[in-house]
């Protein structure tokens, strides 16, 4: 349960960083080292729940994983911008 509620929280906050980056159109102040390794972080998540400890919350890790991925991919193409 406390897990799921981490991953909540840290979920709200993607969507935010991604419609940032997506209406400024550019990407000051991010660091795609810590991006890569948030991302690094939940793909070794989903790893742990699907082999070891299946349940539902591999959802929470797969959306987190997917906005991530997203906010990566807006930075490499707004990256020039600033």
């Amino acid at each position: 349960m406390f897990e799921a509620i981490m991953l909540i929280c840290f979920g709200i906050s993607w969507p935010v960083s991604i419609y940032k980056s997506w209406t400024v159109k550019k990407v000051t102040g991010k660091s795609v080292v810590f991006l890569w390794m948030i991302f690094t972080g939940y793909v070794s998540g989903l790893f742990h729940k699907y082999f070891y400890n299946f349940d539902m919350v591999i959802i929470l890790y797969s959306m987190n994983a997917i906005m991530v991925l997203i906010d990566i991919i807006l930075y490499y193409k707004y990256r020039y911008n600033d």
